[in-house]
């Protein structure tokens, strides 16, 4: 044992030591040699260190050894805070051991905590209390639990980098102070991932007061490949068997290799989507591979845990829900499937393999198109030198204010208005809320009936309102009308959605995730607020459609893929070829020269083209027909500031909108006729930087996106009852009787904040008219501003089109003829256009739902089905007819539209469907493709 690692045990007493020996522990861990020493001086610290390095001990050793030295209070000693219940599960049984050891007792309190558990932690307050946020708040209003937290000497905030970048954590921030004021001053413990500006996160957990900061450097300690596959053999084969794309089954190929050669393997994706479509491929290749997301349930997500952690199950693929510490035992590998998007997610994901005895941490990216291996290479890099993204803390969240006020007056009783603001702006998050701000939040809160604000008096009061106030707002979590969902065929109840759900994505045909299973949405009543679906019986074959909130990419991760291409374009146009670009980034980046030579042929066909290179330093905007490409490597929040700027003001221009799309590298616009490339030009060139969060603003005062915000910040002032919903109130009325208020500034805060980058964009405005910044004209499409179309998909699309090349084949098809035949009685026949097929077709005669859909001139099939002959020609003609009729079984309405495309057959249909994507355009675009090739291989068919 080194001097360091004695200096660190050395500061716990006896007792403590005693139980480290008894637990096995006799070399402290990096974080316990760093933080230990502060922690045991009684110092606030925020430990800063990748999942499973022991964080949980550093903190607890010091705090306990306290407890036992100074001897147990009578109230609550320490609280544990963790921002998820089932850390609370994992926190209860590995702090028990202490407990009993150390002759403390140590409990769990959340919302599912018994109402005779409470009571008798009341009355014989644990030395120790493991809670969340909210359960804190309703702690901080009864009278005995005030009476017992007035004891508190030490608080420890688990995963504080997540709670300090949302509005539970200025909540947080809020209650620590209330508690402050019961207890008169405790120690402060964060304990957190790797973040950028962790003094601004120590500043977060402390009110602004001094903190030690004790941080573990993970970016030297970790290992991180990135790898595009290469289609094999083997890989065409495999997409026989999985009716997926080559590409696709190379991807899983891939995958399973890692995990065979590794003992136990987390498996991130960035949605729920992609783990589920993964998930049913691995399924079918009968891989000991689990999923875990928020869509399964408590029980689905234990056991699949459970089975990791025994060595049942060699992998598991899960989304952010495995981010933070949940105990699945040791994990040798970690996975991340397509770019993680910041160097955050990487950090925290790769962080969670090979920490237990520090060990460096092993991880392997596996990229699906350019774009994505080139924002995984900087990212990795930036993992390496340790740059990453700060945490984006909530500046004086109004609803937050809103919320607390009710329940600093119900606690306290009659409140001086400057006891009260003092108390909200002691938490750091609201250190420069302005004294009229508060009292605006207050009066609306005393016109809404939940306090009495005595303007004359200046105190605050409670009113009838109060109490019932308080309970039903101890979560900043939206509270959201919930839907129902009903199986149509029994009428049964099966679980919920949540209103964000059903107003962003849900429709007739589209498909979702409830407790592990899939359902195909079949009718929505708003009215009765519920949702009838039926079950998908062969869910390897489907893939839910809703991809939740798409992970934002940094400006400067998006910059530095634009500092890639710069460095290549030269080489490129020298005439070296993709392969020597390739070998050249390898001194930098940590791939191999496959992945980086697949990634540069690109940008080889970009040169090539003759098209130029759009870089950090120079825009490209190409056009062809209604479509307008800006290729500006700025990132998500940027680029979607600077595309409604562009939005808004071309179509007060055009008299018409302007359709809008971002990604990291680029805003797609689809323009009418009358815009012409050069007033895109003219809007980026004398648009007053100073102007765009108004014009932004403006444009954003008609959208569903701000309403829908708007209500639910309303209901945090009560100016909306629980019960009715945004859906009782239109948008428009909702909007117009709501700006000018606390409740409108706070909904375009929060978009401001979560959504978009003033500053960033006005830079960039500014950058443009300077000349700093170049920008350069193109006619037609380029191959980087044409990937951007896949942008949203787990795969290249096979041959891109443009908008309205996509919206002729859709009108198309709609308009095409079809022949739907009963397979299953063969008497229901009828001709009838695409467009009019009901989305779940059913024969009227026997009630079937085996319809068979085939071209309007397949009157021989017809015949062959209900003739009683077996000759070889009609039961090859049956045959497609039932492959046909399975198919719209499964599919529906999609099935129907596939199979009436040119050359299109069920076996080619099946693919179409089954392919991973996240956009109707995508679905269209791969018919389109379908059709392409039958057009040049036809003369071999016929």
């Amino acid at each position: 044992m080194t001097e360091g690692d004695v200096a660190a045990f050395t500061h716990l007493g006896p007792t403590v030591r005693d139980a480290l020996s008894e637990r096995g522990f006799s070399t402290p861990t990096g974080p316990q040699r760093l933080a230990i020493p502060p922690l045991s001086a009684g110092e606030n610290t925020l430990v800063i260190a990748p999942t499973g390095s022991g964080k949980t001990e550093t903190a607890m050793l010091p705090v306990f050894d306290h407890l036992v030295s100074d001897g147990p209070p009578e109230g609550f000693g320490a609280l544990y805070v963790t921002p998820l219940r089932a850390l609370n599960r994992d926190m209860r049984e590995r702090l028990e051991w202490w407990g009993n050891h150390l002759d403390l007792e140590v409990a769990v309190r959340h919302g599912d905590t018994t109402r005779y558990q409470r009571s008798k932690q009341a009355e014989d307050p644990p030395d120790v209390l493991i809670t969340t946020p909210e359960t804190l708040q309703a702690m901080l209003t009864g009278e005995r639990l005030r009476e017992a937290l007035a004891d508190v000497s030490h608080v420890v905030i688990d995963e504080v980098h997540e709670l300090a970048a949302s509005k539970r954590g200025a909540q947080l921030s809020v209650g620590l102070e209330r508690l402050r004021e019961l207890s008169g001053g405790f120690q402060r413990i964060g304990l957190s991932a790797t973040v950028g500006e962790p003094a601004e996160v120590g500043r977060f957990l402390t009110g602004g007061r001094p903190c030690e900061i004790r941080q573990i450097d993970v970016g030297s300690n970790v290992d991180v490949a990135v790898r595009e596959p290469e289609v094999t053999d083997e890989d065409e084969t495999l997409a026989g068997r999985l009716l997926t794309e080559p590409e696709t089954a190379s991807h899983v190929r891939l995958i399973r290799d890692l995990v065979d050669a590794h003992e136990s393997t987390l498996i991130f994706v960035n949605t729920r989507q992609t783990a589920e479509a993964l998930g049913s491929r691995f399924t079918e290749l009968e891989l000991p591979i689990g999923v875990h997301h928020g869509s399964l349930s408590k029980e689905a997500r234990i056991d699949v845990e459970n089975r990791f952690k025994s060595g049942e199950l060699d992998g598991l693929l899960c989304t952010s829900s495995m981010e933070l510490g949940i105990d699945v035992g040791r994990v040798d590998h970690v996975i991340q499937y397509k770019s993680p998007r910041q160097v955050t997610r990487l950090l925290q994901r790769i962080g969670r393999a090979g920490h237990r005895r520090d060990e460096v941490s092993s991880g392997t990216i596996v990229t699906t198109r350019p774009d994505d291996t080139f924002e995984a290479l900087a990212i990795a890099r930036r993992a390496r030198a340790g740059e990453v993204e700060p945490a984006a803390i909530h500046e004086g969240s109004l609803d937050v204010v809103a919320n607390q006020i009710p329940g600093i007056v119900h606690s306290r009783g009659s409140t001086r208005v400057n006891e009260a603001y003092e108390a909200v702006t002691g938490a750091y998050p609201f250190r420069d809320l302005a004294e009229e701000t508060f009292r605006e939040v207050l009066s609306e809160l005393h016109r809404n009936r939940i306090v009495w604000f005595d303007e004359n008096e200046d105190r605050i009061e409670t009113s009838g309102g109060t109490w019932q106030y308080v309970y039903a707002n101890l979560s900043m979590i939206p509270d959201e009308e919930t839907y129902e969902v009903h199986d149509i065929a029994s009428s049964t109840r099966i679980g919920t959605l949540d209103e964000r759900f059903v107003v962003n994505f849900a429709r007739p045909g589209e498909v979702f995730v409830q407790r592990g299973e899939m359902w195909r949405i079949a009718e929505i009543d708003d009215d009765e607020a519920v949702v009838k679906v039926s079950p998908i019986e062969d869910p390897a074959g489907e893939v839910p459609s809703w991809i939740g909130q798409e992970i934002p990419v940094p400006y400067e991760v998006a910059g530095e893929v634009g500092e890639i291409r710069a460095v290549a374009q030269p080489q490129l146009e020298t005439g070296a070829g993709a392969r020597a670009v390739g070998r050249e980034l390898a001194n930098r980046y940590p791939a191999d020269e496959q992945t980086l030579t697949g990634a540069c042929e690109q940008l080889e066909r970009q040169i090539d083209a003759g098209a130029p290179m759009p870089t950090a330093n120079r825009l490209v905007l190409e056009r062809q027909g209604k479509s307008v490409v800006l290729n500006a490597c700025f990132g998500h929040a940027t680029n979607e500031t600077l595309g409604r700027v562009l939005s808004a003001l071309l179509g007060q221009r055009a008299g018409s909108s302007v359709g809008l799309e971002t990604d990291p590298y680029r805003i797609e616009l689809e323009v009418p006729n009358s815009i012409g490339t050069s007033d895109v030009v003219g809007v980026l060139r004398e648009t007053d930087p100073d102007h765009v969060e108004t014009i932004v603003e403006l444009g954003l005062k008609r959208s569903d996106a701000l309403a829908f915000r708007l209500s639910q910040v309303s209901a945090s002032f009560g100016a909306l009852k629980r019960w009715q919903g945004s859906g009782r109130l239109s948008n428009e009325r909702l909007l117009a009787a709501l700006e000018g208020t606390p409740m409108y500034e706070e909904a375009i805060r929060e978009v401001f904040h979560e959504d978009l980058a003033v500053e960033r964009a006005s830079a960039v405005l500014e950058r443009i008219q300077s000349g700093d910044l170049e920008m350069v004209t193109h006619r037609g499409r380029t191959p980087i501003g044409r990937d951007g179309r896949s942008s949203g998909t787990e795969l290249l699309a096979p041959e891109n089109a443009d908008a309205s090349v996509i919206k002729t084949v859709r009108e198309r098809i709609r308009n095409d003829r079809v022949i739907l035949l009963c397979t299953h009685c063969t008497e229901w026949k009828v001709k009838t256009k695409v467009k009019r097929v009901r989305e779940r077709p059913e024969c009227p005669e026997c009630g079937s739902t085996r319809i068979a859909a085939l071209n309007p001139w397949a009157d021989e099939v017809v015949q062959a089905v209900r003739a009683a002959e077996k000759d070889d020609d009609q039961e090859r003609m049956t045959e497609r007819a039932f492959r046909s009729a399975s198919l719209v079984q499964s599919h529906g309405k999609q099935a129907v539209i596939a199979m009436a495309a040119r050359g299109v057959g069920p076996h080619n249909a099946a693919r179409i469907i089954n392919k991973l994507r996240e956009d109707e355009d995508e679905f269209y675009r791969d018919i389109l493709s379908k059709e392409r090739e039958y057009a040049r291989t036809q003369s071999f068919w016929d």
